[in-house]
């Protein structure tokens, strides 16, 4: 689906594309997992800044999971959306595919939620505009990332007091 001329871009997502080097390579031969974070950072950074018009930090990356490798050579699609929004807060949702970009399948290697803050010169928290979902989709994903606020909120509050403190 294209944009129609003179039509405003959709600023509550972003798309990364490039193909996966051997600098990237874990020891076993797959890119690592951290490098894997980081372009999932980058991408999340990537659109709550457009959406927010802000310099934003990353508070946190929530239900991780890899359901696959990715491969040297391969072509990795990462799909930032902005799917809900709290007052300074920005909640990404993150898909990666990769594959043989020889015309081979892209399919889903990871997806997660990252929290985003934007803030101001000094580091302050400052208001984002807020999404609104419209489609069924959206309202799914905004539900799935309050779902998701709900439980981290609930895992924080389970943390043992040293560990919270840092003392452990």
């Amino acid at each position: 689906m294209s944009t129609p001329p003179n039509a405003a871009p959709d600023r509550s997502e972003t798309t990364f594309r490039f193909l996966a080097e051997p600098t990237s390579v874990n020891f076993g031969g797959k890119v690592h997992g951290g490098a894997l974070m980081k372009w999932i950072d980058e991408t999340a950074y990537a659109c709550a800044a457009v959406w927010s018009g802000r310099y934003c930090v990353t508070v946190s990356v929530g239900n991780i999971r890899f359901r696959r490798p990715i491969l040297v050579g391969n072509m990795v699609e990462l799909r930032a959306r902005v799917v809900a929004t709290g007052r300074t807060s920005m909640h990404i949702h993150v898909s990666v595919c990769a594959g043989d970009p020889k015309g081979g399948e892209l399919l889903q290697t990871t997806d997660c939620l990252v929290v985003m803050v934007a803030v101001n010169e000094n580091g302050h928290p400052v208001p984002v505009p807020t999404y609104v979902p419209v489609t069924d989709e959206q309202q799914r994903l905004a539900k799935y990332a309050m779902d998701v606020k709900a439980a981290l909120d609930a895992i924080v509050e389970l943390k043992p007091e040293e560990v919270a403190q840092g003392k452990v």
